[in-house]
């Protein structure tokens, strides 16, 4: 599981102190004070990583015509309810309850520890297993959301949601057991400290694939080759959502350090937190440099994704790279998302909102990226990881696809893609005052 790395990183941190003699010695809080402090640190970071869905929300709002607004947002808040369904009926014990090295036990969620807790039995680095669970769903939402985005304004609703239940009950929980439940993949030295593989990655092969199989919107591409840019309704709202999105990234890396009840564990946390918030910028900057060199103008949501890429890419290993490092990790996701929006309008390929380039390009991106930073894991152990869990997302994200295009269908009519899917599936308008049908009173 991901304390493996916890364990690891604290362990190095108490050493690199003792021998350099820089800070005097901590003293140990007691198991109890530990326990409680690593429940805190779950609940608190979990509700940060749960405000990145808004953050998703507002920027996918911002960057869909506002025809499908109202559509967006409601994905948003369904694939999390979902998302938490299935976890506790799946997902966790899947990902994490007796892993065998590929796959966990099928039953639900329960807390076999808080029992001993209440009756003052605290192990050494204990948490609730409430707050793990907690901490742990809300990374499979995650996932979910980046599928949202770059299927945005052409699928169905309920096509959608049904392929979220798949994701986040069997796609995502199996792979995760090969890493953070112990499996194969961590026995052979694979490291992902918060995900830019096991949650970006995975929901960016998903949406590939979904965007693949779906088709482009209509008008994006003609036959001549030409690409009609379709702009958002609302960049304030996407940049809002992108600054949302990167105060919760803290929690997503920072959480992910799995402890806060020591010294070593909170300057671990500190460090993750800094560098986290630099290969953001780095990414931002870079984005802007090269936009302004290729176009001769700065494009504000390739420097919004390059955020988000920026973010992505130091998520496989926060914890190691210094400063300096972190922020040329950063800057080289923002670059491989300004080359990568093209390359998927060359391949005919829609994504909407980039959630491709930044969360599967970057994901691979970062995830080699830890041999760079961490002398114990080698470019072997990451590229064998990567190709391994993309191919299984891929199969299966294909079958699944596949089968809900052949049976229910996953495209809205022309009529209804034209007409805006608020109308069509909802029924509403997201701003009703500026419709067509509006009225003056």
């Amino acid at each position: 599981m991901r304390n493996l790395t916890y364990i690891k990183t604290a362990a190095a941190s108490a050493a690199a102190f003792a021998l350099l003699g820089a800070v005097p010695a901590f003293a140990a809080v007691d198991s109890e004070t530990a326990y409680v402090l690593n429940t805190f640190s779950f609940l608190v970071n979990g509700a940060l990583v749960m405000w990145m869905a808004a953050g998703f929300a507002m920027l996918e709002s911002g960057l869909v015509r506002s025809k499908n607004t109202a559509t967006i947002c409601l994905k948003n808040i369904a694939l999390y309810s979902v998302a938490g369904l299935t976890f506790y009926l799946l997902g966790y014990n899947l990902m994490y309850m007796d892993v065998s090295g590929y796959i966990g036990s099928f039953s639900p969620f329960w807390a076999p520890d808080d029992a001993e807790a209440l009756a003052g039995t605290f192990a050494d680095g204990g948490y609730s297993a409430s707050s793990d669970w907690f901490f742990q769903m809300v990374f499979v939402a995650t996932a979910a959301s980046i599928v949202s985005g770059a299927l945005a304004e052409r699928i169905k609703l309920w096509s959608f949601l049904l392929f979220v239940v798949l994701l986040t009950a069997i796609i995502y929980p199996i792979q995760g057991s090969w890493v953070w439940g112990g499996g194969w993949l961590a026995e052979m030295g694979f490291s992902d400290y918060a995900g830019s593989t096991l949650v970006h990655s995975v929901g960016g092969w998903a949406a590939l694939t979904g965007a693949i199989i779906l088709g482009a919107r209509r008008g994006k591409y003609t036959s001549e080759g030409r690409v009609n840019p379709i702009p958002g309704a609302n960049l304030p709202l996407a940049t809002l959502g992108t600054f949302i999105l990167w105060i919760g990234w803290f929690g997503f890396n920072g959480g992910s350090v799995l402890a806060l009840g020591s010294a070593a564990s909170a300057i671990e946390m500190a460090n993750v937190f800094a560098n986290t918030n630099m290969a953001a910028a780095g990414g931002v900057i870079a984005a802007m440099i090269v936009t302004q060199i290729m176009y001769k103008k700065v494009d504000l949501t390739m420097a919004l994704n390059g955020a988000i890429g920026g973010l992505v890419s130091i998520t496989a290993e926060p914890a190691d790279p210094t400063l300096g490092m972190a922020i040329l990790i950063g800057a080289f996701g923002g670059v491989i998302v300004v080359f990568a929006v093209p390359l998927l309008d060359k391949l005919k390929i829609d994504d909407v909102v980039g959630a491709i380039p930044a969360h599967l390009f970057c994901g691979i991106w970062g995830t080699i990226a830890v041999a760079i930073s961490d002398p114990e894991v080698t470019f072997v152990a990451q590229l064998t990881g990567i190709i391994a869990i993309g191919a299984f997302v891929v199969v299966l994200s294909t079958v699944f696809w596949l089968i809900l295009k052949f049976t229910i269908g996953i495209r809205a009519s022309e009529e209804d893609e034209l007409e805006g899917l608020d109308k069509a599936e909802l029924g509403l308008e997201a701003y009703p005052e500026f419709g067509q049908g509006s009225q003056s009173f």
